[in-house]
């Protein structure tokens, strides 16, 4: 079996996570690392084997890889990406994949030169996959609205300790591009391409700490089904992301692994379904599907298929987090 030669660019904390997955892939070989902090970038070279840089630009010039890992700050990603898909790297993101509506517009372009994968494993999870077999068999009858909520906690060192985080500059927003991103994509892959959203934010906890948005709500209309989306980071602790949709039949209701329904001739249902794999790395917050995710990515690659998470899986998302955002700044609605 062939393996791709890889690399990973920013050696924080979800790079772990990308390293012990690629790790025990079959068909993935991490070659080289890259950090501005070059003691991180060197810890994991001890770890997993293979080379250690301060830069990008030195890894590109000296390593002969496949696929790019790119594990760095937001509004790294896409010029990152497109260094590499100049010298025909294949590209593999965390999210979100752009900042804004100019960075949106370089990286679609990107895919037309290699394949570009996002990093939205919760995609994989056991219990999103059961929904969507529910609604695809027609039990649950047509949607008719959702709810989402995202309740967690963020203090000030998070985002001062960091050294990227809480700027509008470099992580380009607060509780919705990094943290509730991945409920607002399982909301489309439920209910399908928005048609139109109505946002507001502000920051409640951290005024004079953070540039960014704390606290987001929504009002979204996915085509006649409506839905209202919550996230904030002011919450006391992690509490477990919340999903549900109302159906004709009935309501379905998700909260990590768990799934409960409730049908409307009084029956009930309650699944709870396995994690996808034994963590040993990263945070229960993160999900637990990013070893499926890029699995599936290096067999897309291999097979030169399409990628569920490549750019045109990730239109629907990455368009409508950005309405949200103008949404919110100009006060109005926004169709898609």
């Amino acid at each position: 079996m062939r393996r791709l030669k890889c690399a990973i660019a920013g050696c924080g904390g979800i790079a772990q996570v990308h390293a012990a997955a690629l790790h025990q892939q079959a068909t993935a070989e991490l070659r080289a690392f890259c950090d501005i902090r070059p003691e991180r970038a060197k810890a994991m070279a001890d770890t997993y084997g293979g080379t250690a840089y301060s830069s990008l630009e030195e890894l590109l010039q000296q390593e002969k890889i496949d696929v790019l890992h790119l594990c760095t700050p937001h509004a790294l990603h896409t010029p990152m990406a497109a260094m590499a898909a100049e010298r025909g790297i294949a590209v593999f993101t965390e999210k979100p994949p752009v900042i804004n509506e100019a960075q949106w517009e370089e990286f679609q372009k990107l895919g037309e030169k290699v394949p570009v994968g996002v990093c939205f494993q919760n995609r994989y999870n056991p219990s999103v996959g059961l929904l969507k077999e529910l609604l695809a068999s027609g039990r649950l009858g047509k949607p008719l609205g959702a709810r989402a909520f995202v309740t967690w906690h963020r203090d000030a060192p998070y985002y001062t300790e960091s050294g990227w985080r809480g700027s509008l500059e470099t992580e380009g927003g607060g509780v919705l591009i990094n943290q509730s991103i991945h409920t607002l994509d399982l909301l489309g892959q439920f209910l399908g391409r928005a048609a139109s959203i109505d946002a507001t934010m502000t920051n409640h906890h951290l005024k004079g700490v953070i540039e960014v948005e704390d606290m987001l709500e929504a009002h979204i209309d996915f085509s006649g089904s409506p839905a209202v989306f919550f996230a904030t980071t002011a919450h006391c602790t992690d509490s477990p992301v919340l999903v549900e949709l109302v159906c004709e039949n009935g309501t379905v209701r998700m909260e990590e692994q768990e799934v409960s329904l409730r049908w409307k001739n009084g029956g009930r249902e309650f699944h709870q379904l396995p994690q996808p794999l034994s963590p040993t790395t990263g945070k229960a917050y993160w999900g637990q599907s990013h070893s499926l995710c890029i699995a599936d990515f290096y067999r897309s690659v291999l097979e030169g298929t399409p990628f569920r998470n490549d750019i045109p899986g990730v239109t629907d998302t990455v368009e409508l987090m950005l309405a949200a955002y103008r949404s919110a700044r100009e006060h109005r609605e926004i169709l898609l």
